[in-house]
């Protein structure tokens, strides 16, 4: 593969993340009243150390990064505590707190590391699907414009959506190689130029942006550090170690790539890593991104050298506001199309899985049907643990977590003597 495939590839799954790795500042920021000074920090900040983040896990040493094409970036679940610390005390106090839950998820990674022996193909299938089920929701709630639009659900939202799709579909069903490959940058930029057609894209925000912008350290000042705050981010990056472990399984499976212990603890122990740069430079905790496993599962490209080009250009995009805002300028309905085909992929990478598994056997049944129904039912109806305390709503409401969890359990209960390493021969059917 040439450099320049690479790089058009790696813009590829910028493109494929990049309203995930925005939207978390700009919530954190519009509910904390940040200035639009403090805002672009915040975008910036956050792109750079995706990209540092992505790097440390695709390049990896021998004691950092699974080696797996993942791509890092914020995770939602710490969107509603850093508001209300942010509200309740202060932001330094926030980021004290994701620099102590990093350094938590470090000292943690080995001991999720001996946890493999909890995941074989029946738990592991079980969990992709679920990842892939969960995910749905979101690129549904984009399709028709983003959830919370005034336009939500208006014709052209929806048909912007089935465009894009059908122009990802098309390619991959015409095309041949490279142009099939970046079938979804395709759509993207097809999607993007008819909503524009329709005054579905503003050029406002790349007017306003700077050209240049610089990151450094402690942003808005020395973090400060509260028991209650930590405890809380805590548990936020313990549900991302969770849903991390299960991202990794994912694409071991599509990359054909047996899943070691030390890979597990490497890839866990260089996410804490990254958690802690994003308390010193003033982000957020970062956790592996699911999109671009169906992105990896879509266009059967697996090198780690284009993941790598996606660091690189998302370190250069936080140095580059006014190009940063231009990718902002892609319709939630045209990425909604787009998540369509590539987390529906995730489901079918699941569903490969698990037609290893002996589904004759009731228990295997149990393990499969219970833990993609709670994962899914959880996922879509997150508010039935509203009146829960913070931090168990926290870890109750993530249908990847809940369905993982189920599936694990269920294991241990119905497969006692079946629970082993995942190596090689589990891959063969379970009997």
């Amino acid at each position: 593969m040439t450099s320049g495939k690479t790089w058009i590839l790696g813009i590829q799954h910028v493109l494929a993340m990049y309203a995930g790795a925005v939207v978390v500042p700009i919530l954190v920021g519009g509910a904390l009243k940040l200035s639009a000074v403090q805002m672009a920090y915040l975008i910036s900040a956050d792109l750079f150390t995706c990209g540092i983040a992505t790097l440390l896990q695709v390049l990896g040493t021998r004691w950092l990064g699974v080696g797996l094409p993942v791509v890092l970036g914020c995770t939602f679940t710490a969107v509603g505590p850093l508001i209300s610390i942010g509200l309740t005390d202060n932001l330094p106090t926030a980021f004290g707190a994701i620099l102590v839950a990093g350094l938590v998820v470090v000292v943690l990674a080995p001991v999720f590391g001996r946890l493999l022996a909890l995941f074989p193909t029946v738990v592991t299938g079980s969990v992709v699907t679920v990842i892939g089920l969960s995910l749905i929701p979101v690129a549904m709630n984009d399709a028709a414009g983003g959830q919370g639009s005034p336009d939500f659900g208006q014709p052209v939202n929806l048909l912007l959506a089935l465009f894009t799709l059908l122009v990802i579909l098309l390619l991959n069903r015409w095309a041949r190689g490279f142009l099939r490959a970046i079938s979804v940058l395709i759509g993207l930029v097809l999607g993007t130029l008819a909503a524009a057609v329709f005054g579905k894209v503003s050029l406002q925000s790349v007017a306003q942006a700077n050209w240049m912008g610089l990151i450094h350290p402690l942003y808005f000042g020395r973090p400060q550090f509260h028991l209650a705050a930590i405890v809380t981010m805590c548990v936020v990056c313990v549900v991302s170690m969770v849903e991390s472990t299960g991202v990794y399984f994912a694409l071991s499976r599509i990359t054909g790539r047996e899943l070691k212990d030390a890979d597990v603890v490497r890839g866990l122990r260089a996410e804490g890593v990254a958690i802690v740069l994003g308390g010193l430079f003033n982000t957020f905790p970062y956790t592996t991104f699911s999109q671009n496993v169906g992105l990896v599962s879509m266009t059967g490209v697996k090198k780690r050298s284009v993941v790598a080009a996606a660091g690189v250009l998302l370190i250069i995009l936080g140095f580059l506001p006014k190009i940063a805002a231009l990718t902002t300028e892609i319709p939630s309905s045209v990425l909604g199309g787009a998540m369509i085909a590539m987390f529906g992929m995730v489901v079918a990478s699941g569903l490969n899985i698990l037609k290893m598994v002996d589904l004759h056997r009731q228990e295997n049944m149990l393990v499969v049907a219970c833990s993609v129904a709670v994962g899914l039912g959880v996922a879509v109806v997150p508010q039935m643990f509203d009146h829960l305390p913070g931090a168990l709503k926290m870890l109750l409401q993530s249908g990847i977590v809940m369905g993982s969890a189920t599936a694990v359990g269920l294991n241990l209960l119905l497969n006692r003597s079946s629970v082993r390493s995942v190596t090689a021969p589990d891959m063969a059917m379970e009997s």
